[in-house]
């Protein structure tokens, strides 16, 4: 393969309620050293469990999290975030979610995009966060 693929799965292991069957990674580092963050929830990587139900700003910091393993596990590190898209399930979450994300990305100044969804893969989920980054040279 031309790319790495970080922590891959299939959605059927991760979704077993539904009827899927794709395989997806959670990050891929592109050739010329871009890496492609699958948008992250609150959700425990290796055990696959669902965290924080109902805490807007507790999602986006095990989100942030997230996003910050893969980074590392691929090269990289928030520092070198590039690009970031949050999506709320409710525009009243994004008092909570920015002041939270925003400690993560302190000094870094991302471009981002902010789109309110009418849901998210699971119902507990109220926030998802991708990311784009580059590996320094």
């Amino acid at each position: 393969m031309v790319h790495t693929r970080i922590r891959p799965f299939n959605t059927k292991d991760t979704y077993p309620e539904q009827d899927l069957d794709n395989d997806l990674c959670q990050a891929v580092v592109a050739k010329g050293a871009t890496v492609f963050v699958r948008g992250q929830i609150a959700q425990d990587l290796d055990t696959r469990e669902s965290l924080h139900v109902g805490d807007a700003g507790k999602q986006t910091a095990k989100a942030m999290s997230n996003i910050k393993m893969l980074l590392e596990e691929s090269g990289s590190e928030m520092a070198h975030v590039c690009r970031i898209v949050v999506y709320l399930t409710d525009i009243r979450y994004r008092d909570a979610v920015y002041k939270e994300m925003g400690k993560w990305l302190k000094g870094v100044f991302p471009v981002s995009t902010g789109l309110v969804v009418p849901a998210l893969a699971r119902p507990e989920w109220v926030v998802e966060i991708e990311a784009t980054a580059v590996i320094p040279d």
